[in-house]
């Protein structure tokens, strides 16, 4: 009898469950010999938040009272600005069945969310909601890929995209690799990068990137290798196999790959808008209006204007003679005007078209002690990083050996 009491009771519990709200249910337990129906009663709405919202009208939106959603906005500033949601993050907002507010929380990012939730006991002058940034539980997963540059996928973006990694792994790579190669024009077919990094994952799904450890690239006849390592000051920095700094005085480029080189420098250029024979002392590269142009490296704004032909031009000022110069900018980044100190890879602009161009590029240009220079054959000339302090060498020999080897036995595996 007692079995057949809690068949009806689950058989209820089932239709209420459909008839309610997807979180709302009954379940029956045993209490004292007999079936107790105890009641689930919160329900809970998942959604989007839509564009130009924000948590106020978010919570009114989704019927929580007007006084409740006043309170929860003033409990959650001081740790996270209400007005800030941002367009297609998920939310998520529990309530009682009768409709009180029980508890609401936002995707900050792929890491974290806010959450408030409303205390149904406290003491008097306690404040009525908790609110706190939350991590979200993640995997982290140790992982290595190789991809080829090749006819179909000629750029890294796009090499690692055939593979199924996102572009926020090329982006890293490109930024390891930057004092070394410039990925706008010295890729070539059959490069090849191989890279050990950390996947995060939750809930069974890719939630981004964490930290690349290691990464060999092999470029023409040159093999490129990077080992991350924490330095005596704690911060992590990039080195090749021999313990040198990745981080070189001068970037090989000013803009983000995917841009190709249009006009190298040349003595001897037929102008393709005067039609007549110059000098053209620097290096075009073709890109979208808006692409970011940055600081090749650190130094002092000696001219953020128009200058005729030149369109608007930033020129910055660096240490031992050199002088770079950004051309036909479309703006001017935040803070660029002459006098402004610059570091490296601080945006200077946007690419444009501004003064004499016949379409979107950037025409960037290098005077060493007051005279041109071709980019590419000075960078070229560039010294080697500065080594790592004689003193962690045994600690970076020990985690090369490590990142090398968790690489090579991937490299091995992979031709089994």
């Amino acid at each position: 009898m007692r079995l057949r009491a809690l068949t009806i009771l689950c058989a209820l519990a089932v239709f209420s469950a459909r008839c309610s709200s997807p979180s709302a249910r009954i379940v029956a337990v045993a209490e004292g010999g007999r079936d107790v129906l105890l009641p689930i009663s919160t329900s809970t709405f998942e959604g989007r938040v839509p564009r130009a919202a924000t948590l106020e009208g978010l919570l009114r939106q989704n019927q929580v009272e007007r006084d409740v959603a006043s309170s929860a906005v003033e409990a959650v500033r001081g740790i996270f600005n209400p007005k800030s949601l941002k367009a297609d993050r998920s939310y998520r907002l529990v309530r009682t069945l009768d409709g009180l507010f029980r508890e609401f929380q936002y995707q900050i990012d792929a890491e974290r969310f806010l959450r408030i939730a409303f205390k149904d006991h406290r003491t008097e002058g306690e404040p009525q909601f908790d609110v706190a940034v939350v991590p979200y539980p993640r995997q982290v997963e140790l992982e290595a890929i190789t991809a080829e540059i090749s006819q179909e996928h000629s750029s890294l973006i796009g090499a690692l995209d055939a593979i199924g990694e996102n572009v926020q792994l090329a982006l890293s790579l490109a930024d390891i690799f930057s004092g070394e190669v410039d990925f706008n024009s010295e890729l070539q077919r059959g490069d090849r990068v191989t890279v050990l990094f950390e996947r995060i994952m939750r809930d069974g799904q890719f939630a981004g990137y964490g930290d690349i450890q290691g990464a060999i690239l092999e470029n023409g006849k040159r093999r490129l290798t990077g080992v991350r390592f924490l330095g005596a000051n704690g911060k992590a920095a990039w080195y090749d196999e021999q313990g040198r700094s990745l981080k070189r005085e001068f970037l090989k480029s000013p803009l983000p790959f995917e841009p190709h080189i249009t006009s190298n420098f040349s003595m001897h250029r037929l102008h393709p808008i005067f039609g007549s024979v110059r000098a053209h002392l620097g290096v075009d590269y073709a890109a979208p209006i808006g692409t970011a142009v940055i600081a090749v490296a650190a130094g002092t704004v000696e001219l953020a204007a128009w200058s005729g032909e030149a369109g608007r031009m930033v020129t910055v000022k660096h240490a031992s003679g050199y002088e770079t110069s950004y051309l036909h900018l479309s703006a001017f980044g935040p803070g660029i005007h002459p006098g402004a100190h610059v570091t490296q890879g601080q945006l200077l602009g946007r690419v444009g078209m501004t003064g004499a161009a016949t379409g979107p590029h950037l025409d960037y240009r290098i005077k060493k002690n007051g005279i041109h220079v071709n980019p590419s054959v000075e960078l070229s000339r560039m010294p080697p990083g500065v080594p790592i302090d004689a003193e962690v060498m045994p600690a970076f020999l020990l985690e090369r050996q490590r990142v090398f080897g968790a690489l090579d036995q991937f490299l091995t595996d992979k031709k089994r």
